[in-house]
């Protein structure tokens, strides 16, 4: 019977498309969703408020799709729908542009005269990813993802060795955009007002320094990886750095909810895990604590000192998934137990780090220069107003 309901509501929602899909597209129209509605943020985000801060108003008509439309407060100018409603797809069906950072399903059905953005969901990444990672990930993922890229017109690059990791492992043949990745951008370019308005969120005081923990997620359902002795820690980075330090904690959406058990109660630790928008935690924070996640790369551009927590790196390459990099070859500190990482951040070598970033950036070619969101802007631009094509092209 469950089978049964599914193939019908999965038979009504076609039909609901196909009719929506005869309907006009309107040319200034675009959608935007961040990890199937569950966030305002990543890549669409900073596409999107870079529209509303450099472009009359009305010249875009901007939706965005949300699992919880009441829960996000985003900018009075965006249109929010609910994920999976009859306003959902009739937004989608009429939009000329889609913009998204993940994988698309086959509920979206793109037209021809539709155009669609891939901006992914990070710069560079130190986990093998999509073909490259075929034995570890789903066969309904794997067969979504093939699907998508047949429906892509464009996709996003953050550097060099992105771009040929795309054109090896993501069944794409289209133009890779090489112009860095929109998110961050807020990164090259610093705002010292919106570290004030994120502590002012956060109810924290403005003299204090940041170390974020943002660990990726593994499939292990064992939460002491995750947990450390955040006091100490916290002692090392006053003895080495100076100033009075706070942790921010940053847990994957699928750990979220277990927070208090990973945390226990610790001071000088707040949990940020619900704040949507980590590039903003990222341009906040001092230091930065991570293990595998993408974000490394993402910080690398503020220059400033990122130590890997790595304890399990022998199991997790493993049983979860291979590497792109050694860990030993990438530019950022690594530690296997607590004391050891505390004895890196007691060692930090200030100029031996920036030579290392400065090494690594030359050998993966980033293109990040604080400019990716105008220059995809400008192509969006011309999507919706063909007309314009030659002023646009002549401006950028």
């Amino acid at each position: 019977m469950k089978k049964l309901t599914a193939e019908l509501k999965n038979l009504i929602i076609i039909v609901i498309i196909h009719l929506f899909n005869c309907l006009p597209i309107k040319n200034n129209k675009i959608f935007f969703f961040s990890y199937y509605g569950s966030q305002y943020g990543c890549n669409p985000k900073y596409i999107t408020e870079y529209i509303l801060d450099n472009y009359p108003e009305n010249t875009f008509d901007i939706v965005w799709a949300f699992t919880e439309t009441e829960r996000k407060n985003v900018p009075e100018d965006i249109r929010k729908v609910r994920v999976m409603t009859l306003k959902y797809f009739y937004e989608l069906c009429t939009s000329k542009v889609i913009v998204t950072n993940f994988r698309t399903t086959d509920y979206f059905i793109k037209r021809k005269k539709q155009y669609y953005i891939q901006t992914w969901h990070s710069s560079l990444r130190l986990k093998q990813i999509e073909k490259d990672a075929e034995e570890s990930l789903p066969a309904h993922y794997l067969e979504m993802a093939k699907n998508d890229s047949k429906k892509c017109d464009l996709l996003l690059s953050g550097c060099k060795f992105s771009s040929d990791i795309f054109k090896r492992a993501f069944w794409y043949n289209g133009e890779i955009f090489e112009s860095g990745t929109p998110r961050n951008d807020v990164l090259v370019n610093s705002n010292p007002e919106l570290r004030k308005q994120i502590f002012k969120r956060l109810n924290v005081n403005g003299d204090k320094k940041i170390i974020l923990y943002a660990p990726t997620f593994r499939n292990s359902s064992n939460l002491d990886i995750y947990k450390m002795d955040y006091s100490s820690i916290i002692k090392e980075l006053h003895s080495r750095f100076g100033g009075e330090w706070l942790f921010f904690i940053k847990l994957h959406p699928h750990l979220a909810s277990r927070s208090k058990e990973i945390l226990q109660g610790e001071n000088n630790v707040i949990d940020a895990s619900s704040y949507d928008d980590i590039q903003e935690l990222l341009s906040t924070a001092d230091v930065l604590l991570t293990d595998y996640s993408s974000l490394m790369f993402d910080y690398a551009i503020t220059k400033r000192p990122c130590f890997l927590y790595v304890p399990d790196l022998k199991e997790y390459t493993a049983k979860e998934r291979g590497l792109y990099f050694n860990i030993t070859d990438l530019p950022f500190i690594h530690a296997i137990d607590g004391s050891n990482l505390r004895e890196q951040i007691r060692k930090f070598n200030e100029e031996k780090y920036q030579l290392g970033l400065d090494r690594f950036s030359l050998q993966t070619g980033s293109f990040e220069n604080g400019k990716a969101c105008e220059r995809l802007v400008k192509r969006i631009e011309v999507q919706c107003y063909p007309e314009k094509e030659e002023d646009v092209y002549e401006a950028v």
